[in-house]
């Protein structure tokens, strides 16, 4: 894939953020100079000076408003509600900020997060967004892929999976001052997972810093995975040989397995995860196996039983 940079892009080609957040003139440019182009990485670019690549989209995967994105969410830290994130995210301090690195890699330590943005190329993606209780966004994320980061601390043979950790800041995060789940909320990937081109690291939305309600500072995104499994807030990345036990699946095991792939097949056993709602639509629409990934991410799971690895 042919990636410019800021002096190659002309500027008719940046959109203004107020045509952007305008559903209407977004589609309608979006048409024009991207008509028929519907793949599961809808936007890949780098950030502009100025403005911003303008992604490709399709009809289908026209992006969710900001407002949206940033006003129904789910992390429990803040509160169960959707817009308990967007209500008391605020009190959330996110400088300075470290994240450890720890575990089978050859360079661990605690990094500053200049330390870790320091030489990464800042892209867009429009990612699908899906959430276990059968409902889906359109994100156009900032960041970078994950694996930029993994190959500069440099894990040894012996680490087969990367575990993440989120903040424990119960005076900032009301959430985490009840029992709803256990504290601090950890996640985990394999590692072919985490190496994986498409597994971002989040570090703002709509070419905006990535708000405290989205899992500011900085955030993990697997497309193809239940929103569940992007762990938010990061303050910790060990890499371990064990499959990690991450938390909705030590909590639910029944409900809420390690893999997390999106799967029209497997129900969740309180409803189905056949069919889905984009936030801001009335209809319903079918459930697509990986997200719409597959065709980038269903060799690494050649041969599973994707029902009893769910």
């Amino acid at each position: 894939m042919l990636i410019r940079h800021p002096p190659d892009i002309k500027s008719s080609e940046i959109t203004p953020e107020n045509a952007y957040l305008d559903r209407r003139t977004f589609m309608a440019a979006a048409s024009v100079a991207f008509a028929g182009a519907a793949v599961p990485l809808v936007g890949r670019g780098p950030w502009a000076a100025g403005g911003r690549r303008r992604p490709r989209a399709s009809d289908d995967d026209k992006p969710t408003s900001y407002d949206d994105i940033t006003h129904y969410n789910n992390y429990y830290e803040f509160g169960t509600g959707k817009d308990d994130p967007a209500q008391y995210a605020g009190a959330l301090h996110t400088a300075p900020w470290k994240v450890e690195v720890a575990g089978e890699v050859a360079r661990p330590g605690s990094y500053d997060l200049d330390d870790l943005l320091h030489g990464q190329t800042i892209e867009e993606r429009v990612y699908r967004h899906r959430c276990v209780e059968a409902w889906s966004m359109v994100i156009p994320w900032n960041g970078f892929s994950l694996r930029n980061l993994i190959t500069r601390f440099q894990p040894t043979s012996r680490a087969r999976f990367v575990e993440f950790t989120t903040l424990l800041r119960p005076s900032e995060m009301p959430g985490q001052r009840g029992d709803v789940l256990p504290w601090p909320y950890v996640e985990g990937l394999r590692m072919d997972e985490a190496m994986h081109p498409l597994t971002m690291v989040v570090t703002g939305l709509y070419g905006r810093p990535l708000p405290n309600q989205d899992g500011a500072p900085l955030r993990i995104h697997v497309p193809w995975k239940y929103g569940f499994k992007s762990a938010k807030a990061l303050v910790r990345i060990r890499f371990v040989e064990a499959q990690p036990a991450n938390t909705w699946n030590v909590v639910a095991p029944n409900e809420y397995g390690f893999y997390a792939n999106v799967n029209p097949n497997v129900d969740h056993p309180r409803w189905s995860q056949a069919r889905e709602r984009r936030i801001g639509e009335f209809f319903r629409r079918p459930t697509l196996m990986f997200n719409g990934y597959a065709d980038q991410v269903a060799s690494m799971y050649a041969g599973m039983d994707l029902r009893r690895y769910f």
